[in-house]
């Protein structure tokens, strides 16, 4: 409990900024909304940016906001499908639905035409869809999202990393990422060729001559090389 009548100074509680390090871009239009006011009263690292597609930018993530009615309404004059279309010029996107409380008695539409569009979005279109309840729930979302941003420092290899501790083991490793070069076949081509510039520099009907090396093979390995 706190003592009203202690002569000590009342030590204030610094918030911390919860996103320090990625900054939540917000869209202009958005700037008088209540979801803005949430992220401020939070703290978040904001700024403040017309942007061409969707409301908010956190690093390569897009995110377009719509209450429940917008998205009716979007998808009503096929706006949306404009919009979905625009947010792939972006490495992520999501969609986010704001208000939505599954009864769907209360929309002027068949509850199977807003089923189909949430399908759409997700599988055609590939965009995750959160549902938040009211604009304080978008913000704590949009926080979250940026706070995750901020761990994700490193992109994983596609291919668990081994200890390679010779020259002819890095380069048979090199040829083993190519579809359908294994152990076996890499070493084959090391063998005959030697180095990665020769083998990449070897035509389709060098390739031929390799044991194992099919024309699928073949095509697969000179389109990552030459596309």
């Amino acid at each position: 409990m706190e003592d009203i009548f202690s002569t000590e100074p009342v030590k204030k509680k610094i918030e911390k900024c919860p996103n320090p390090k990625v900054k939540i871009i917000v869209d202009t239009r958005e700037k008088q909304s209540l979801i803005a006011a949430n992220l401020i009263e939070q703290k978040a690292n904001l700024q403040f940016e017309k942007l061409d597609i969707g409301d908010y930018l956190i690093g390569n993530t897009i995110i377009e906001r719509k209450t429940i009615q917008d998205f009716i309404s979007s998808m009503i004059n096929k706006r949306l499908i404009e919009q979905l279309k625009n947010m792939k010029k972006y490495e992520k996107n999501i969609l986010l639905i704001e208000g939505f409380n599954y009864n769907y008695e209360n929309f002027r539409i068949h509850e199977n035409a807003l089923r189909g569009m949430f399908l759409s979005v997700a599988v055609d279109f590939k965009t995750p869809i959160i549902f938040t309840k009211d604009e304080s729930d978008t913000a704590k979302f949009l926080i979250l999202e940026a706070k995750k941003y901020e761990k994700r420092k490193t992109i994983n290899s596609m291919r668990p990393m081994k200890n390679l501790k010779t020259f002819a083991e890095q380069k048979k490793f090199i040829l083993e990422g190519f579809p359908g070069i294994g152990g076996t076949l890499s070493i084959e081509l090391l063998n005959k060729y030697k180095t990665l510039k020769n083998i990449f520099n070897l035509t389709k009907e060098d390739l031929k001559k390799v044991q194992k090396f099919d024309e699928n093979k073949i095509n697969l390995f000179k389109h990552i090389l030459e596309d």
